[in-house]
């Protein structure tokens, strides 16, 4: 059975983060997030499930590049920056799985990682990898 993450309800108050709180803010500066309000919020609209805050590596944006996701490249059409090794990020869930099992996974922010998440990466992956694993 699938995590229950309040998918309709997005961002507000009703967001859950992989840990059960609320969901915290991910990055402003760049400004993350598949509806760019600094926060790894998903709905039914987000088929590539964003919802990992993840702090990007050299490795893993090479990575990403590597399997077809130039992230280090700006696109403002897109209104993307282009990431740099620091940036924080919402990241697809599949990707950072991907990269997960490929020995690459970027560390992230479980209090930002959107409940979303588990539907798609087990939480021992995830704490495995947190920045702040309490």
């Amino acid at each position: 059975m699938p995590f229950d993450h309040g998918e309709s309800g997005r961002g507000g108050a009703g967001a859950r983060n992989v840990l059960g709180g609320a969901l915290a803010d991910c990055s402003h500066d760049p400004k993350t997030g598949f509806y760019r309000t600094g926060c790894c919020e998903s709905g039914p609209d987000d088929r590539g499930v964003h919802t990992v805050c993840a702090v990007m590596t050299r490795d893993f944006l090479l990575f990403s590049a590597a399997r077809g996701n130039d992230l280090s490249t700006p696109m403002p059409e897109f209104d993307f920056p282009g990431l740099k090794p620091g940036d924080r990020w919402c990241l697809c869930a599949s990707r950072w799985m991907e990269a997960f099992e490929a020995g690459m996974a970027p560390q992230v922010d479980l209090a930002a990682t959107h409940a979303r998440t588990l539907n798609i990466v087990p939480l021992y992956a995830l704490t495995a990898h947190a920045i702040n694993p309490n």
